[in-house]
Order: C-alpha cells, then sequence, then structure tokens
C-alpha cells in the first residue's frame, strides 16, 4: 500500500472516529453539567438542531419557554444550515402553526 493511501485511509478513520465521539455526546448531552434545561424536557432531533426542549413542562406541566439546542464538541462550530436557524430564531422568524387533517 502506498504511503499516499495509507495516510488518506489513516484521515478517514480519525474523521469518521471524531463523527461517533459526536454523535455520542450528542446523546449524553442531557445528562451532562451544565446543560441547559431538563433531561426530561428535552427532545432529541438529531437533525437539523439537535434538541427541541419544552422547559417546565415536565416539572410544572406547563412550557416556561422552547429551546433549540445544538450541541457542539471541541473546536467543531456551526454549519452554514445551524447558523441560518439560529439567525430566524433570533430575527423572531418562528410561528406556531397547527396542521389538522380531516
Amino acid at each position: 500500500m502506498s504511503r499516499k493511501l495509507k495516510k488518506i485511509r489513516q484521515d478517514a478513520v480519525k474523521r469518521s472516529n471524531a463523527v461517533k465521539g459526536g454523535q455520542l455526546a450528542e446523546q449524553l448531552a442531557p445528562f451532562l453539567p451544565n446543560f441547559p434545561c431538563n433531561p426530561a424536557d428535552a427532545h432529541f432531533m438529531g437533525q437539523p438542531i439537535d434538541y427541541i426542549a419544552f422547559t417546565g413542562l415536565c416539572e410544572k406541566g406547563t412550557v416556561d419557554e422552547i429551546l433549540l439546542i445544538e450541541v457542539k464538541t471541541g473546536s467543531s462550530q456551526l454549519s452554514q444550515r445551524e447558523k441560518g436557524i439560529r439567525q430566524a430564531v433570533e430575527a423572531g422568524k418562528i410561528r406556531y402553526v397547527e396542521y389538522r387533517i380531516n
């Protein structure tokens, strides 16, 4: 095997392990210190945002706030899609829609 091919394979394994570690961290995040809400209020979505949380729902039965939570590890950055979601929320471009099927 050539050195170049070996280096490419090593890089692929390294990247794959980083992705797996990030996915594990996403699943464990609600149970780690300083998570922004009660884990019981957080619902995993995975894409395009990691969690949606309804703070207060489990303890009081009423929603105090709705959080969109993106979990990041190490030096990872928000993707363009994630930045777009953050910008839409910050601009107030969010609404509740009731969709009925008759």
